[in-house]
């Protein structure tokens, strides 16, 4: 791949790229905002349950820019799905985290448990993308 400036991208490649890059600076947006802003405010529960989702949304935002990276020299519909899955399960898990630790509603938790089974699901596909290139 060419390292000018007009670098063209897969066209499925960029929109995956963005949203890593874009989840990872929320994931340091809300991890500031819960150190700074929240401190004091929440119990050292919540704070951890905060936490847990900032991390999560992390490690998942640098998995989705590697599978944009992949889909670059590759069209797999392994990569494709496991990119949305692993958008969904940040939105899933790291926002039902969010919300159960901003405002104290319990049902929230079961929500929590649907993005891990993205989670997962992404990761076995981009091992099975991975394992299926030529």
């Amino acid at each position: 791949m060419s390292t000018s400036a007009n670098t063209v991208l897969a066209p499925d490649s960029k929109p995956v790229l963005v949203a890593g890059a874009l989840m990872a600076f929320l994931a340091v947006l809300t991890g500031a905002f819960g150190a700074h802003g929240l401190k004091g405010t929440l119990s050292a529960y919540e704070m951890d349950v905060f936490k847990t989702g900032v991390h999560y949304q992390m490690m998942h935002a640098l998995g989705l820019l590697a599978i944009g990276l992949l889909m670059q020299n590759r069209d797999d519909v392994r990569l494709r799905v496991a990119a949305r899955l692993m958008f969904a399960g940040m939105v899933l898990f790291s926002g039902s985290l969010y919300i159960l630790a901003l405002s104290g509603v319990k049902w929230l938790g079961m929500i929590t448990p649907v993005g891990g089974v993205c989670f997962l699901a992404a990761w076995l596909l981009l091992a099975l993308g991975i394992l299926r290139a030529g």
